[in-house]
């Protein structure tokens, strides 16, 4: 056969292109808040009953109070100020009110809670990993619908969508913080089982919520 000049390479394929975000609707929004809440209402018994600590400014407050005495709900709610006045600057008015509307939601339902639901018997270490994981579920819920609890959540959401931290590991370094902030009011056996829930509750949205895995705004 003749030489000559080379054949012409095969075009190269084109990629394809990038799946375009679909927007929650508001059914579906309204269904993820209660979802989301009602899964982190449990979280939180689990965590109540088997006397562990939490994380976020609630766990801060309620540092606050036994040190000092001061009243949890004042503290909680002063806590909360600076984090309400980030999420309308930074995270815009649609993600403040969900946040709003979720906080209630879950004041809520933690009250009715109570006559619902109760432990004849309760393992510490299972408390505090399936309390863990399900909270932090509910959480992942939550973010995916860009909304949060206030609080640190919405601290490690901006930070993830300004600096690309990730929002799960950011929230764990936080609780687990505070939670060894305990050591000073309460049994170090507890401490550790609060830390090891906080770490299954921020594995979930360190492995899960991440930047790219997920397109719906």
């Amino acid at each position: 056969m003749a030489s000559g000049s080379p054949s012409p390479s095969p075009p190269s394929p084109q990629p394809a292109a990038a799946p375009r975000p679909v927007r929650h609707t508001f059914a579906e929004d309204a269904l993820a808040l209660f979802s989301g809440t009602l899964l982190i209402s449990l979280g939180v018994a689990l965590f109540t009953t088997a006397g562990l600590l939490t994380g976020g400014t609630a766990g801060l407050a309620f540092l606050v109070h036994y040190a000092t005495g001061l009243g949890f709900g004042p503290v909680f709610f002063v806590f909360n100020l600076p984090f309400y006045w980030l999420a309308l600057q930074k995270m815009g008015r649609a993600f403040t009110l969900k946040t709003f509307a979720a906080v209630a939601l879950l004041s809520a339902l933690t009250t009715v809670q109570q006559h619902l639901l109760s432990f004849a018997s309760l393992q510490p270490v299972y408390a505090a990993i399936t309390g863990g994981l399900v909270t932090g579920t509910g959480f992942l819920i939550l973010f995916r619908h860009k909304c949060s609890l206030g609080g640190f959540g919405v601290l490690a959401l901006w930070l993830q969508d300004r600096f690309g931290w990730r929002a799960g590991k950011v929230q764990m370094g936080i609780d687990c913080a505070i939670v060894l902030l305990a050591l000073a009011l309460v049994e170090p056996v507890r401490v550790l089982l609060s830390v090891l829930g906080a770490v299954a509750l921020n594995a979930v949205l360190a492995i899960n919520h991440r930047p790219g895995r997920y397109l719906g705004f």
